[in-house]
């Protein structure tokens, strides 16, 4: 297929407008036309913004015979039901991550897409950041000889709102999902986990039932053995460091700064702080992401984090949410 594709955009929330931007901006081989959301205004708002035409109901661009591909940035509870109902229309899918926290209503949204022969992108950006990505490929390219330890770092500058706690589905579901899927990415599949955390940022936290620290220890198919770190709360900002050791060498990804200099003075050295917050630190990804759905899509090839790329992450949160309540390694 040499042609550009229609694609219509469900959620015209904050990664809705990310991913409206990208679209407009950087993937000259996709045409972003329409817009639902059940919040009308913020969907008319985009809709003016990028010329789109906009309705409140999904079900205008689930069911318009000229969009090739939907992109669903919808709440997380309306992902597996949006994917079904798209590929039911024969429509190519790019959805954020998770799928969903059932593993049931995640079985069923792949098999839907495996019936009707659509393809099914899931939104882990992070695999697509210039840095974690040049890790992966000196790790493929074998330059850090047979892999032996990962370390993951990986620490939000503020907590969300508690509102959004209560329906996150907990730190692992929501913050350390990225981190599972980043060991998988740079050193394969996951066997066993073992966490540990606490409420060290805010009791808020603890009383919607979730906490805000974790350490966890993860054993990979390989016989490597890796270690995520979270927090809620790191007040010099978005932490995201990544470390790969193996037999032949170590190469790792430090943060990402506003600019690069230095001040070097008798009193010490001073520099910026890491980049505040996640879109300025991926918004590069971000765009590097749906355009590599669209090449996908266009060239018809194996979208780069399938629907089981998907899913795994989301066993492997559950299976250390178990183990921090059981106190106990758990296998996958």
């Amino acid at each position: 297929m040499n042609k550009q594709i229609r694609v219509g955009l469900i959620g015209a929330g904050r990664i809705g407008k990310i991913h409206a931007e990208s679209i407009a901006t950087q993937v000259a081989a996709a045409n972003l036309v329409a817009v639902a959301d059940v919040d009308l205004p913020a969907a008319e708002a985009l809709g003016k913004q990028y010329s789109l035409t906009v309705s409140h109901d999904p079900q205008t661009i689930l069911h318009d015979t000229s969009l090739d591909a939907v992109l669903i940035c919808s709440p997380t509870n309306t992902h597996s039901s949006l994917i079904v109902a798209a590929a039911q229309q024969g429509k190519h899918i790019f959805c954020e991550k998770p799928i969903d926290l059932s593993l049931n209503r995640i079985d069923a949204a792949i098999a839907a897409v495996e019936r009707a022969g659509v393809k099914l992108m899931i939104g882990f950006n992070r695999r697509f950041d210039a840095n974690f990505a040049k890790v992966k490929q000196m790790i493929a390219d074998g330059h850090i000889g047979d892999p032996h330890i990962l370390r993951i770092t990986s620490r939000d500058p503020a907590p969300p709102p508690i509102s959004y706690i209560q329906v996150s589905g907990g730190i692992f579901l929501d913050l350390t999902i990225h981190d599972f899927d980043m060991a998988r990415f740079l050193f394969g599949e996951v066997v066993e986990v073992y966490a540990v955390g606490g409420v060290m940022v805010d009791p808020a936290i603890g009383a919607a039932g979730d906490i805000d620290t974790a350490i966890m220890s993860l054993k990979f198919a390989n016989g490597a053995i890796g270690s995520i770190d979270n927090s809620r709360r790191a007040v010099y900002g978005y932490d995201q460091r990544v470390e790969a050791f193996g037999s032949a060498g170590m190469v790792n990804a430090d943060n990402n700064y506003p600019n690069s200099h230095a001040y070097y003075s008798a009193s010490g050295i001073l520099r910026e702080k890491p980049f505040h917050f996640f879109l300025e630190r991926y918004m590069p990804a971000y765009g590097s992401e749906i355009k590599a759905f669209v090449d996908c899509v266009v060239n018809d090839t194996e979208p780069p984090v399938t629907g089981a790329d998907g899913r795994a992450p989301v066993v492997i949160a559950m299976a250390a949410r178990q183990s921090y309540r059981e106190n106990r390694p758990v296998k996958i």
